[in-house]
């Protein structure tokens, strides 16, 4: 059974970073396509990065392209977010998720959830 573990959320001002960490146990990252997803205060879940099987592909949504960076360790079994430049419209549960789509990102007929950490962007 895959297991999915987040952590490292918290309350930063805009502007600052924050790393968000995905430990995954029951599977080899080598098997599962990680990624995460946030969801907002009243709005739906949505997708914002992916890195796949293979530890070469990568994919992020618009919002956060360029701001966000997606990596991971496979001698930890670990799939970071690192978030840089945060905004307040940042602000959200986290969720780590398997398998994702490089794709498309989607949040629909995902298998295994973490149980999420929440990012709070505010002076």
């Amino acid at each position: 059974q895959l297991r999915l573990v987040e952590s490292g959320g918290g309350l930063v001002q805009p502007g600052g970073s924050l790393r968000l960490s995905c430990v995954v146990t029951g599977y080899s990252l080598d098997y599962y396509a990680i990624g995460w997803a946030r969801q907002a205060p009243g709005k739906e879940r949505e997708g914002v990065s992916c890195i796949n099987s293979g530890g070469i592909m990568t994919a992020y949504a618009d919002s956060v392209k360029g701001r966000f960076t997606i990596s991971r360790d496979l001698s930890k079994n670990t799939v970071y977010l690192q978030m840089n430049r945060l905004k307040p419209e940042d602000t959200g549960v986290y969720y780590c998720l398997a398998e994702c789509s490089t794709a498309t990102l989607r949040t629909e007929g995902i298998d295994y959830w973490g149980q999420g950490t929440q990012v709070t962007v505010s002076s």
